[in-house]
């Protein structure tokens, strides 16, 4: 069995990979499987995952991966699969647009769907994934949240609340946990060159094309955080002098990005 912690050795090592059909779920698969780790690719497409998975040499596991029994569904193959699960990648997500009024506003399904997938898919894996990791003594979960998770995202509300849920159960499960052996990470970057990016709408990229980053770089980010420990993994590590300014002083940083929403308005 791989040891898991600080320092997470991947050759040998059970991964689960949620959203693994493309994007960074499918980079993170990637990487995983060419260091030899025994890999799990899911995703809602069974196409996209079974194509990742013949890819890289891994299993496809596609299926729902955010829902109560979707969860225990796939925690369960996977482990059929790999005996033990020792790193588990909860990184399929969404991105609805949208405020909280007129013609754009967020709907009451999309902030349903962002809170069930973004948040409460990381609850139930963790729910399902802690008994045996606690009575182990060990266990890495690794949650891709977002930069807007840490600062926000204008003109996507659900979005940048539901990733700062996100953020905030990471948060929780390190506080509690850490002692026990188990490793919690969370993975904020900003714009990466994926089809959720080129779905993110006018504003989104806006925000975010002009520095967004290959899905290689998160790839490498990932991996040294892994062998570290580190809580957050920045891809982009201006996000930290961001949130640091955002921490010194919230007033003037929440004005600087009222006004650069006056500059995004029509």
């Amino acid at each position: 069995m791989a040891d898991v912690g600080p320092g997470l050795e991947l050759a040998g090592a059970g991964v689960v990979v949620t959203g693994g059909g493309s994007g960074i779920g499918a980079e993170l698969a990637r990487r995983f499987a060419a260091a030899g780790a025994r890999v799990v690719v899911n995703d809602l497409d069974a196409d996209a995952a079974r194509a990742v998975a013949g890819e890289v040499g891994a299993v496809a596991a596609p299926g729902d991966a955010a829902s109560v029994d979707g969860v225990a569904a796939l925690v369960s193959a996977a482990r059929d699969e790999l005996g033990e699960i020792d790193l588990f990648c909860a990184n399929a997500g969404v991105a609805a647009t949208g405020g909280v009024t007129g013609d754009a506003a967020a709907t009451e399904a999309d902030w349903a769907s962002s809170f069930e997938v973004n948040v409460l898919a990381h609850v139930r894996a963790a729910q399902v994934l802690l008994p045996q990791w606690l009575e182990r003594g060990r266990g890495h979960l690794l949650v891709t949240a977002s930069a807007a998770g840490l600062l926000t995202m204008l003109g996507s509300a659900p979005y940048a609340v539901s990733k700062h849920a996100a953020v905030a159960f990471a948060e929780w499960l390190r506080a509690t946990y850490t002692h026990r052996g188990i490793v919690v990470q969370a993975l904020c970057p900003q714009g990466v060159r994926t089809p959720m990016l080129e779905a993110s709408g006018e504003v989104g990229r806006a925000l975010l094309g002009a520095d967004a980053v290959d899905v290689g770089v998160v790839g490498d980010a990932v991996l040294e955080a892994l062998a570290d420990g580190r809580f957050l993994v920045l891809p982009h590590p201006e996000v930290h002098g961001y949130l640091q300014a955002k921490a010194a002083d919230p007033d003037a940083w929440l004005g600087a990005m009222n006004r650069l929403q006056q500059r995004l308005d029509p």
